[in-house]
């Protein structure tokens, strides 16, 4: 199997014994629809923002300001994709103050109750978060780009549940790394047939 190939058969992992509305932390990456240079280059490798990266970049940042259950941590938008940590800081139903805020260890979500259906979005869970998240960055670039119809993301996108702190650190570490990693980077279209896999 080639690289492309790899590629277009990556899925999201997803745990269909996990509440993804519970409290934790997630490694989330999304991408540029047919995997687009949108939001600017990597140049001596740093990552330089054109007008819609720092669209993104503001989207992002406005999402924890809007949703009280998130916290954000490490986060980089790269030419085609963005990758960064979000925390669920309380349950959905769950009106106290977050418990362990960004830098402590995370916790696994927790079991699914049997009622709930697999793969059905629940309200105040990671994937509401990242579909309200893409849902404003498109907005916006429709109206910067003066393309009503444009298409700016991959339909999934891919999410991992952090499960200790060794794997936090070292997954914030791949996120400050990756705009110096762009030339082996398995999103990079212009990368070497072997790539990267990820934290």
């Amino acid at each position: 199997m080639t690289t492309t190939d790899a590629r277009r058969q990556r899925r999201s992992i997803r745990l269909p014994t996990f509440d993804y509305g519970s409290g934790g932390a997630y490694f989330i990456t999304i991408v540029t629809h047919d995997r687009l240079p949108l939001f600017g280059d990597v140049l001596d490798g740093q990552m330089q923002l054109n007008e819609r990266g720092r669209v993104v970049e503001e989207a992002w940042t406005q999402t924890a300001i809007e949703r009280a259950e998130i916290e954000l941590d490490a986060f980089v938008v790269m030419p085609n994709h963005v990758h960064g940590i979000v925390w669920i800081t309380r349950d959905e139903d769950d009106s106290s103050p977050p418990q362990h805020p960004p830098g402590t260890p995370p916790r696994a979500p927790t079991a699914t109750a049997a009622s709930r259906r697999f793969g059905a979005m629940q309200p105040r869970s990671l994937s509401a978060m990242v579909n309200g998240f893409k849902g404003s960055v498109t907005r916006r670039l429709r109206l910067v780009d003066e393309w009503p119809e444009r298409v700016v993301w991959q339909r999934n996108y891919y999410e991992r549940v952090i499960r200790d702190d060794e794997e936090l650190g070292r997954i914030r570490q791949y996120i400050l790394d990756n705009p110096r990693q762009w030339t082996d980077d398995e999103e990079n279209p212009d990368a070497g047939t072997a790539g990267r896999s990820g934290p």
